[in-house]
């Protein structure tokens, strides 16, 4: 059975979300960004080209088994969904905001019967019930920021990443929400189903993000310094040492080491007399 997965057909997810499928092996061609849906060459996979916010209704429902979607779009659809792996990227958070001069600063001194403008009404909503407040929401389908200038709204509801767009329009946080990132949803009856498949392409999936801050270091190293290697490299379960064909003075180490320290390490190597040094990317890790 073809298993059907989901992803965004655009926006913040959707550049990555692709980048992430390809490294982890789905062939899915010449044509993404042609088609709205592809099966995949050497697997058994039908990737969909989706709006993001129906994915969450789509998996929840079995139109599909697996898809890619923010966290902030499941909690608004109020599915009960499987967060199968949190994906590290298209992180934001969902906070209420006030103009600059309503000189309020926490979302409890809202007033009940203020308007709330918003694209996530059922987030909105649950949170002023949370706060015991009786609050009008209006629907907004983008560009919330702009409501209270126009008078529509007195407050919103919104996703903010850096917060510049809301400093721009004079406003300020009072209140946040939920923390949200892409991530990959499944449900129950999909994992029933195709669980074995959907198992294999999320730690195909992870395995790429753990390669991706990481290199694979190889050294000769004075047999003599070995045990000060191992405080240099520790790897992932200790350095591999290899005997080098025909010098017994030197023994080859590798290892996988965090991106951001490579500068030091090839120093501390070289301070011990190693020579040979050679890092390279990593395409996949699996641990």
């Amino acid at each position: 059975m073809t298993l059907k997965f989901g992803v965004p057909n655009k926006g913040r997810l959707n550049e990555r979300t692709i980048e992430l499928l390809t490294k982890a092996g789905l062939d899915l061609g010449e044509d993404i960004g042609r088609k709205l849906y592809i099966k995949a060459r050497n697997q058994d996979v039908e990737v969909l080209f989706l709006r993001a916010q129906d994915i969450p209704e789509f998996v929840a429902t079995g139109a599909i088994d697996i898809g890619i979607t923010g966290q902030d779009q499941v909690a608004e659809s109020g599915y009960s969904l499987i967060d199968a792996l949190d994906l590290r990227f298209g992180y934001c958070h969902m906070a209420v905001a006030v103009p600059e001069a309503s000189g309020i600063r926490d979302a409890s001194e809202i007033k009940d019967g203020s308007r709330i403008a918003t694209s996530y009404p059922n987030i909105a909503r649950r949170y002023f019930e949370s706060l015991g407040k009786e609050v009008s929401i209006i629907v907004v389908t983008g560009a919330a920021e702009i409501m209270p200038y126009l008078g529509i709204s007195d407050f919103i509801v919104d996703l903010v990443s850096t917060g510049s767009t809301l400093k721009m329009n004079r406003m300020i946080e009072a209140g946040r929400i939920l923390d949200s990132q892409a991530a990959v949803f499944t449900s129950e009856a999909a994992l029933q189903e195709q669980g074995a498949l959907i198992s294999e392409l999320v730690n195909s999936i992870q395995s790429v993000i753990e390669a991706e801050n990481k290199k694979y270091v190889m050294a000769d190293v004075p047999r003599a310094r070995l045990p000060e290697v191992e405080a240099i490299i520790p790897g992932i379960g200790g350095p591999t040492v290899l005997e080098i064909a025909g010098n017994g003075e030197y023994v080859a180490v590798h290892a996988v080491i965090d991106s951001d320290q490579t500068f030091h390490v090839i120093a501390e190597l070289k301070r011990i007399g190693a020579k040979g040094i050679l890092t390279t990317p990593i395409e996949r890790l699996v641990n």
